[in-house]
C-alpha cells in the first residue's frame, strides 16, 4: 500500500482516482500531477515503481498544501472571521449557512435536525 502525504492510498485504483483520497487534491490536480510526472492515467497504483511513488510524493509536498496543513489553514481562516465579528464569522459562530442560502426551509445540514415548536399545530385554518 502506497503512503503519500500521510494517507494510505488504495492500491487497486487508477493513480488519478487514488490521489483524490488525499485531502486537498481533487480530480483536476490529480490529473495535472500525472501529466507533469509523465505517469499514464490508466496506470494502477500497485503497478507504480518505487521511484514513481517517490516522485509523486515529492511533487505533492513541493507544490500543494494538503491534509493537516490545509485543515489547519481552513480552521484558522474560519477562526479569524469569527474573531473579527464580521457577517460570515457570525454565521459560522451560529452554525448557519454562510454563503447566502435560504434558511426558512432547508439548511438542515448546517442547522441540525428540526426542533419541534411547542404549541404549533400542523395544518391550516379551521
Amino acid at each position: 500500500m502506497a503512503r503519500i502525504a500521510g494517507v494510505n492510498i488504495p492500491t487497486q485504483k487508477r493513480v488519478p482516482i487514488a490521489l483524490t483520497y488525499i485531502h486537498g487534491i481533487g480530480h483536476t490536480q490529480a490529473n495535472t500531477i500525472c501529466q507533469t510526472l509523465n505517469i499514464p492515467v490508466s496506470r494502477r497504483v500497485n503497478d507504480l515503481t518505487e521511484d514513481e511513488i517517490v516522485r509523486i510524493r515529492e511533487a505533492i509536498d513541493r507544490d500543494y498544501t494538503v491534509e493537516g496543513d490545509l485543515r489547519r489553514e481552513v480552521a484558522m481562516n474560519i477562526k479569524r472571521l469569527m474573531d473579527l465579528g464580521c457577517y460570515r464569522g457570525l454565521r459560522h459562530r451560529k452554525g448557519l449557512p454562510v454563503n447566502g442560502q435560504r434558511t426558512h426551509t432547508n439548511a438542515r445540514t448546517r442547522k441540525g435536525p428540526a426542533k419541534a415548536i411547542a404549541g404549533k399545530k400542523k395544518g391550516g385554518k379551521k
